[in-house]
């Protein structure tokens, strides 16, 4: 496919703002619209085991929101068939009128020929049989989830719960206990989106559409990253999108941009916030070092002595930029920042306000700063935090 000649051509300054403004950073936030309008504007909410301060789905509203209260996220996301969760960047909470979007993933799982677990005999048909009696189940009412303490050793019933979900017969209605709820599609997704009569093309180009508008401006990379696409199905569709041809100062690859997010200039107020390193601003690493020139790494799973940054590091977002990392903890009602990355020490104030701001919303009465990358910064770092919670 021949890429239309690109009409706008942006700074680096302007597709940082716009990618901003696109994922609720900057200007002010529908706060009447609350979670569900930033599950809405963001199209993905990316779902994770780990929970230091929160897990990151509700980080993810607070980081644009502000102290938006934890159960009042949960119930945003589950509460009234508002969302289900399906595979898209990874895990992912997802607004309920896209499902008819994802057929083409759902007939890619049914086509499948190889499976990584084996599924015994008559086990798929019983777990759908127990859900239509008994629904909505975790795999632990379903019968028990694991066959041995490994978590990859899943028992027959769990797999054939999570095999109906990519088929789409089964639905994850919410998360108790971190544990999945699965009840059947037929009850779960209201009838007028109980379909997938979409062909994979009309499928693809709203997904691509939606992740162009999430992201403001993006190479084919980035859009494809987004609902986790191949290159060649971006291809295939970016042209009938809805997307614009734009290039941006100093990226090597060609861009395709929201026309919406064209037509005003992106101002407004600049939000502080710690992020979740599964925030949808930060998640692809190579784009986050292209718009701000920030390397950011996810180092949980990194053996401790190679940790640079720490176990759950959260890069601080100021003013439009990423001026720092924070490594967090609790203990009681401390919140104990275990390390913290300055980029020097303009980065000081925003991030103890991003640290008080923090400790607030998950009711910590108290911040410990403990090692600073510039020991000469963790004095006026732990003296700003204290006048910020005192």
């Amino acid at each position: 496919m021949t890429t239309p000649r690109p009409s706008t051509a942006l700074s680096a300054d302007e597709a940082r703002r716009i990618a901003l403004r696109a994922q609720g950073f900057l200007g002010s936030p529908d706060r009447r619209a609350g979670v569900r309008g930033v599950l809405r504007h963001l199209g993905a909410v990316q779902l994770d085991t780990i929970s230091v301060l929160a897990r990151s789905h509700e980080l993810i509203p607070y980081a644009r929101l502000g102290a938006v209260g934890r159960r009042t996220v949960e119930d945003a996301y589950w509460k009234d068939t508002h969302a289900f969760e399906y595979w898209s960047h990874a895990a992912c909470v997802l607004p309920v009128e896209e499902w008819p979007h994802f057929a083409f993933r759902r007939r890619a799982y049914r086509d499948r020929p190889h499976w990584s677990h084996d599924l015994p005999e008559g086990t798929y048909e019983q777990v759908i049989k127990q859900l239509r009696a008994e629904g909505p189940l975790t795999a632990t009412e379903l019968g028990g989830a694991k066959r041995t303490s490994e978590w990859w050793d899943w028992s027959g019933t769990k797999v054939a719960v999570e095999r109906a979900l990519m088929y789409g017969e089964v639905v994850c209605v919410e998360r108790r206990g971190w544990k999945r709820v699965y009840d059947l599609a037929e009850r779960a997704i209201p009838e007028a989106l109980l379909h997938d009569e979409l062909d994979d093309a009309e499928c693809l180009r709203r997904l691509v559409r939606l992740a162009g508008r999430s992201l403001g401006v993006g190479t084919r990379a980035d859009i494809a990253d987004y609902h986790r696409l191949k290159g060649e199905q971006v291809e295939a569709v970016i042209a009938d999108s809805g997307l614009v041809p734009v290039t941006v100062e100093g990226w090597a690859k060609p861009a395709w941009a929201d026309p919406e997010a064209l037509a005003t200039p992106a101002r407004g107020r600049h939000r502080t916030t710690l992020l979740s390193p599964f925030d949808s601003l930060v998640w692809e690493r190579a784009r986050t070092e292209r718009i701000f020139g920030f390397t950011h790494r996810l180092e949980a799973y990194v053996p401790k002595p190679k940790r640079v940054h720490g176990y759950f590091a959260m890069p601080v977002l100021a003013g439009g930029r990423l001026v720092g990392r924070v490594d967090p903890a609790r203990e009681g009602r401390v919140l104990v920042a275990k390390q913290v990355t300055l980029d020097g020490p303009k980065a000081v104030a925003p991030v103890a306000q991003a640290l008080a701001e923090a400790a607030s919303w998950v009711d910590c009465t108290d911040v410990r700063v403990e090692r600073v990358s510039a020991p000469e910064l963790r004095a006026p770092l732990a003296q700003e935090v204290a006048r910020l919670v005192s």
